[in-house]
């Protein structure tokens, strides 16, 4: 692989392809082999005709390793399969990869006594009407994947929960602390967040469209791709916020915080900035089409 090669990757990993982009392959994780590898300074050997770069390694998890170095997700596996994919981060020299399986295995073992309820109790509650766990510490549970419409989580504990792809429509998180937690492509459509504690916190992807995120700490959030459209974000502390092509087609940032925050590509036509300080925001590429700007510092 030479400077002047192409973005696009193709990989065979022990028999099963995979295409990637260069990007991916380097930025994540610097230092590992495989950004050594893709860094220009060696020859790879590629399939003559084919394309194909061979590594004789196990492919079925290498797309967990895929997906780690796009998004930063630790994948939800058993301990069995974690323990496989940690001799494959080894080999790769993926050392946030393996800190991050660490964290969650520990977390995994630790869920009875850092939490009151356990996801089966949990999944035994919702099956009653406007279920409420107000006050409750849930921190560290593995809640992904669950229907939690409407569920009262307010003044909770929800220090690193795993929310992802959960249906979490209409749920209520008035001053939660969820520092840490992931909801990496949830639906929170319609959620309040009123005062909650989000720092730290993963919304890839997730559906917070009218969702009230008022006052809210989202210190060093991640929102790349989200959905917030008509999405409430008055006096939103949004401090190193990633927003990269987030959907914030008329949102309300009245009074929101946007220092150093990164909104490259970002729909905010139609979006309320009055008087907003965009002076250290990254605004690259974004669309600005009918947004109330009107004493904007920029």
């Amino acid at each position: 692989m030479t400077p002047d090669s192409p973005s696009i990757v193709r990989l065979n990993i022990g028999g099963k392809k995979f295409c990637t982009t260069l990007d991916t392959l380097t930025q994540r994780e610097p230092d590992s082999m495989l950004a050594a590898m893709f860094s220009g300074r060696h020859t790879v050997c590629q399939d003559p005709g084919k394309g194909y770069i061979f590594v004789d390694r196990d492919g079925e998890h290498f797309r967990h390793i895929l997906n780690w170095l796009r998004d930063g997700v630790i994948p939800n596996l058993k301990d069995s399969d974690y323990a496989e994919l940690i001799r494959e981060a080894e080999y790769y020299q993926l050392l946030g990869l393996i800190e991050g399986i660490n964290t969650a295995s520990s977390k995994r073992k630790e869920e009875d006594e850092t939490s009151e309820l356990t996801r089966r109790d949990i999944i035994k509650c919702i099956q009653s009407e406007r279920v409420k766990f107000r006050g409750v510490n849930l921190s560290g549970l593995d809640l992904s994947k669950l229907d939690l419409s409407y569920v009262d989580f307010s003044h909770a504990s929800l220090k690193d929960v795993f929310f992802s792809r959960a249906n979490l429509q209409c749920a209520k998180f008035r001053d939660v602390d969820a520092e840490g937690s992931i909801f990496h492509n949830a639906t929170l459509r319609e959620c309040e967040f009123t005062g909650a504690n989000l720092r730290g916190a993963l919304l890839a992807g997730a559906n917070l469209q009218s969702a009230n995120l008022q006052d809210a700490c989202l210190i060093d959030c991640s929102f790349c791709g989200a959905d917030l459209r008509s999405a409430h974000l008055q006096s939103a502390d949004l401090t190193n916020a990633n927003l990269e092509g987030a959907n914030l087609e008329g949102a309300n940032l009245k009074g929101a915080k946007l220092t150093n925050a990164n909104l490259k590509g970002a729909n905010l036509q139609r979006a309320y900035l009055r008087h907003v300080n965009l002076r250290e925001t990254d605004l690259e590429g974004a669309r600005l089409d009918g947004a109330n700007l009107l004493g904007a510092i920029r």
